[in-house]
């Protein structure tokens, strides 16, 4: 299989659009490159897992900790890796919880709706695809944003198969002891956007009723509590 190398270095199996960040690849078949392993990937052990939660791979060597979701391999708690808040400061009595947050905390479940955006198209996204707009409910504690891919054992709860800009293992969507709901950006490629502000990778975003956040070319989704 032929692979291509795309502006922003990534590996590409498409020679059109790179199949990791969804940039487009100028030129055409002479930038077919042999594909070597990138120096910082993590060197796994032949003993490596797979996170039940994220999917990501797991050296048990390096820890009981899931690196991208916090996922405690021992006790089989969901993000016990204290993150910080994008948006709340430590709380105390002299900084109570507000009052907004604790409505939610109720909630039991979170639905989304899916929709292709082409007002987000940039100049080197291609045409925006006619998708009719996709309603799931979220009731795992944590639930993948990402694209299928068979070959490396991915597959997300919100998949986004349609938009090549998302990256395979893109944001987690996770539910928090109190029962309310956080988006956490795991270093994709291009970033994710709730409402307007570019989420900081790896730091756990507070969503809300009738947030919205987008991502790749045109994806933009809209949440509910249910």
């Amino acid at each position: 299989m032929s692979n291509y190398k795309c502006p922003k270095g990534h590996i590409s199996t498409e020679p059109d659009y790179c199949s990791e960040c969804g940039a487009k690849i100028q030129g055409s078949i002479e930038q077919v490159i042999t594909v070597n392993p990138p120096d910082n990937l993590p060197k796994l052990t032949k003993n490596a897992i797979t996170c039940p939660a994220c999917t990501a791979p797991h050296d048990p060597n390096s820890g009981h900790f899931c690196e991208i979701c916090g996922y405690n391999f021992n006790t089989g708690v969901h993000g016990e890796i204290p993150i910080k808040s994008a948006e709340y400061k430590v709380l105390s009595a002299e900084y109570p919880l507000p009052t907004q947050h604790l409505a939610l905390s109720t909630q039991h479940s979170l639905e989304i709706t899916i929709t292709v955006d082409p007002a987000l198209r940039n100049a080197e996204s291609p045409e925006a695809p006619n998708q009719p707009p996709i309603i799931l409910r979220l009731d795992k504690d944590s639930n993948l944003i990402g694209r299928l891919s068979v070959a490396r054992g991915i597959n997300p709860e919100i998949a986004l198969n349609f938009d090549t800009a998302v990256s395979h293992r893109h944001a987690l969507i996770n539910r928090q002891s109190d029962g309310t709901f956080t988006l956490r950006d795991i270093d994709s490629s291009n970033g994710t956007v709730l409402n307007t502000l570019e989420l900081t990778p790896m730091v756990d975003a507070v969503l809300k009723d009738g947030d919205e956040f987008t991502l790749g070319h045109w994806t933009r989704i809209k949440v509910r509590f249910v």
